[in-house]
């Protein structure tokens, strides 16, 4: 009785035989979460004696995507030696299919939003530009599944050339409607990596200057001295000269200074040692030089230069006036005669 049990057939196929593919859809189980015990607790106890955190992402991702794709593996292997209809063939391969573009997917987002955490953490970047990296990585994932999705469709036997020739054509339609849009994204990515400038930055475009404020898709705004707001397109500023006084390091200092023609030779020659200890003794101040430069039409000119070691405009001003004071003391003391615009009158008397 058994036996005839075992050869009696269903659709095609014996008992025994779908007995024995349960079985061995069974054992493959199995045998794939003893192997994933045994190989993954190995693995995750070698990633933890690394300093990297990618292996162990790998590893945790690895357990979620390739299990399910494994277990679809063992379903299929397990029913080779059955006589299916063509129709349940087909149906096991799209989901299959989609199974595998799933579990990829989920697998490159995972792996997107680790890239991004990490790169977060690595440069301390700030809010703002966390957020913008943020749109830029869910356009990415947008692209991704366009593309997953178009894969899938024509797997399942869809023709998507003509859809594809469509949306070529509507692309270029709508790229030749927006290329100022267009280019201003492109300008905001090219800000984005290339960071000419962020957010609290002080920047000079040609006669306007400001704080940065935002950087957006299509337009940067900087608050200006005056406190209005100044909105630039990103591609203005990514074609113009922009310059950034938030980065620089120091601030050179040129400045003249005129003495009158009835100074002592003596002083004349004290003047630029004067002038070195006045702002030598200011701090964060690397003197560089002060020289009797020139003759001038009505002083004699002496020019000075020094570098603030702070990139602060108010620092800056604030050593330029005590500078101006301590000098005006020295002169004082000297009896030097700062220059101002004078005449001289000669007459000469007719006899």
């Amino acid at each position: 009785m058994f036996n005839n049990l075992i050869g009696k057939v269903v659709f095609q196929n014996t008992v025994g035989e779908y007995l024995f593919s349960i079985a061995l859809f069974i054992f493959l189980i199995i045998l794939i979460y003893v192997v994933r015990i045994i190989v993954m607790n190995r693995l995750e106890k070698w990633a933890s004696t690394t300093k990297t955190t990618i292996d162990d992402f790998i590893i945790e991702h690895a357990k979620k995507t390739l299990t399910p794709l494994l277990i679809l593996g063992s379903f299929i292997v397990s029913i080779q030696n059955l006589i299916i209809i063509p129709d349940i063939t087909k149906i096991i391969y799209i989901l299959g299919i989609i199974l595998l573009i799933a579990m990829s997917l989920k697998f490159v987002m995972s792996l997107l939003d680790y890239l991004m955490s990490v790169y977060f953490k690595k440069n301390n970047t700030n809010e703002t530009r966390q957020r913008s990296l943020k749109w830029v990585i869910i356009a990415i994932k947008i692209v991704i599944t366009c593309i997953a999705l178009i894969i899938l469709l024509d797997n399942m036997g869809i023709k998507i050339s003509a859809l594809v020739a469509g949306l070529g054509i509507g692309g270029i339609a709508i790229a030749f409607a927006s290329q100022a849009v267009l280019g201003d994204l492109f300008s905001f990515f090219v800000i984005l990596f290339d960071r000419p400038f962020e957010i609290g930055d002080f920047i000079i475009v040609d006669d306007l200057m400001g704080t940065v404020e935002n950087v957006g898709i299509k337009t940067t705004r900087v608050r200006s001295l005056g406190g209005e707001e100044l909105i630039f397109s990103n591609t203005s500023l990514t074609n113009a000269r922009v310059r950034n006084y938030k980065r620089m390091a120091r601030r050179r200092v040129v400045f003249k200074l005129g003495v009158t023609y009835q100074t002592s030779l003596e002083n004349i020659k004290e003047i630029p040692e004067i002038i070195k200890k006045i702002i030598s003794s200011e701090s964060e101040i690397l003197f560089d030089r002060a020289h009797f430069a020139s003759y001038g039409d009505f002083a004699l000119i002496y020019e000075v230069v020094y570098n603030v070691l702070n990139s602060d405009y108010n620092k800056y001003m604030d050593v330029q006036q005590s500078i101006n004071f301590k000098i005006k003391e020295e002169f004082d003391k000297h009896k030097i005669d700062f220059a101002y615009p004078t005449q001289t009158l000669f007459i000469n008397k007719l006899i």
